[in-house]
């Protein structure tokens, strides 16, 4: 049975939000929390229990994700202070030879934007695509569609990047699996969006790196397999805790106490504090930088992920005002009674919010939090993993001029609004179809 006044206030709720992020510019944090309020409001809630719902969705909600954005930001400021993301990008380029370098920027941008944000991580990165456009005269779109794509589908898939990290806390998804999905579900979405769409994008859009860039002085720059040990540390712990509770290990295999222990470490938490102290060691310490510098460097950090953090707590906000007022589980018995597959719901909610408002992040937090009521008891942690990644390709499609990352595309790459639409916009949106069709057909198999 629908009630009308509850879809009538979510529906309301949702038109705040967009309206005071498009119309009146209010950032996305304090538009969630009033969107929140407002749906509370008109659905009936009493005015104090809707202030205590804001204070049971913040805190059931940052406990996990501030602690592993943080980490997360830290730990990739020090790889980006070090010149990991050049010296990874400059092996694959030499490994694979200027004929396939456009299969090179795309592994290098699947594999930099794990530990790096991904505007961080593009402009490091860009000096390495207009080198390659002046030797070889092709398109500067042959060598920049592939990084892009690389970046973004790790960006948008791939935990400890926020995004999914804050989309899987929302759905109570275990990382693990979201890690080994993101992976699976990524590697055919990079392949057709980047170097496969490059090449075609290229032959229609010719465009020059600029001519004259600063030079930048050589670099003593780490060992590759130290920066890809060190990025795979983190990941490797938490896919490890997550097979040794999944059924391979039945009960009684291992010790309690030894299992205790090994939870322990292959948590994103421990995981994440093991990969910092040995890239502040390795490649920092070892390699002569002072404390002082490397502080300084893990604390401006902080700044990017202090937005995140408020906005992925605001979000979880949100989903517990629809939980608290019923809507959730009266949306959850519609859909159900409908056939309606709440994999392509999570995927629509978050392809709507994006097209409307922009920021893929704030898509991800919002259609999360419209999805999570809806889960029932018995959903397996394999479906709420594919969810995430059903919600990161929605809110990766179709990036237009109310992204910021279409106009740092647009300057770095030297493309006009139409040539922007027709190669940044076209691939997030290539990206964001083969990636939900992916996790469909994932779906049937597990």
């Amino acid at each position: 049975m629908i009630d009308f006044t509850l879809i009538f206030a979510v529906v309301i709720g949702i038109i705040i939000l967009l309206f005071l992020i498009l119309k009146l510019r209010i950032p996305a944090f304090i538009a969630l929390l009033i969107a929140s309020i407002s749906v509370g409001i008109f659905s009936g809630m009493n005015p104090l229990d809707i202030i205590n719902t804001i204070k049971e969705g913040m805190g059931n909600t940052l406990g996990f994700v501030a602690t592993v954005v943080g980490l997360g930001a830290m730990f990739g400021a020090i790889l980006e202070h070090s010149g990991g993301a050049e010296a990874l990008a400059n092996y694959l380029l030499n490994k694979f030879g200027e004929k396939n370098a456009s299969w090179a920027l795309m592994i290098t941008g699947f594999f930099i934007a794990i530990p790096v944000f991904f505007d961080v991580a593009f402009i490091i990165l860009v000096p390495l695509i207009y080198s390659l456009q002046r030797k070889t005269k092709k398109s500067l779109l042959l060598y920049a569609i592939p990084l892009l794509a690389g970046l973004a589908i790790t960006h948008s898939f791939i935990p400890p990047t926020p995004g999914p990290v804050a989309v899987a806390d929302i759905l109570k998804a275990d990382l693990g699996w979201v890690i080994l999905f993101g992976f699976i579900v990524g590697i055919p979405s990079a392949i057709i969006s980047g170097p496969l769409f490059a090449k075609y994008i290229s032959k229609k859009i010719h465009i020059n790196a600029p001519k004259i860039v600063d030079k930048q002085s050589h670099k003593d720059y780490p060992a590759v397999g130290l920066i890809l040990a060190i990025i795979g540390i983190p990941i490797v712990l938490i896919v490890g805790n997550t097979v040794l509770n999944s059924p391979l290990f039945e009960e009684g295999t291992i010790p309690n106490n030894v299992k205790n222990w090994l939870q322990m470490i292959g948590h994103p938490f421990s995981a994440l504090i093991i990969a910092n102290l040995i890239a502040w060691y390795l490649l920092g310490i070892k390699r002569g930088y002072s404390k002082e510098t490397l502080l300084k460097t893990t604390t401006k950090s902080m700044e990017a992920a202090g937005i995140i953090i408020l906005l992925t707590g605001a979000g979880g906000v949100f989903k517990q005002i629809l939980i608290n007022t019923g809507t959730g589980t009266m949306l959850a018995n519609y859909f159900a009674d409908k056939g309606i597959s709440i994999l392509l719901f999570a995927f629509l909610a978050a392809v709507i919010v994006r097209v409307l408002q922009g920021s893929a992040t704030v898509a991800m937090i919002t259609a999360a939090g419209i999805t999570a009521p809806l889960l029932s008891n018995t959903i397996t942690d394999i479906d709420k993993a594919l969810l995430v990644i059903a919600i990161a390709a929605g809110a990766s499609i179709m990036s237009h001029v109310n992204d910021s990352g279409f106009w740092l595309v647009s300057k770095y790459l030297h493309l006009d609004e139409k040539q922007t639409f027709r190669s940044w916009s076209v691939m997030t949106t290539i990206l964001s179809l083969v990636g939900f069709t992916t996790v469909l057909i994932v779906s049937l198999l597990f």
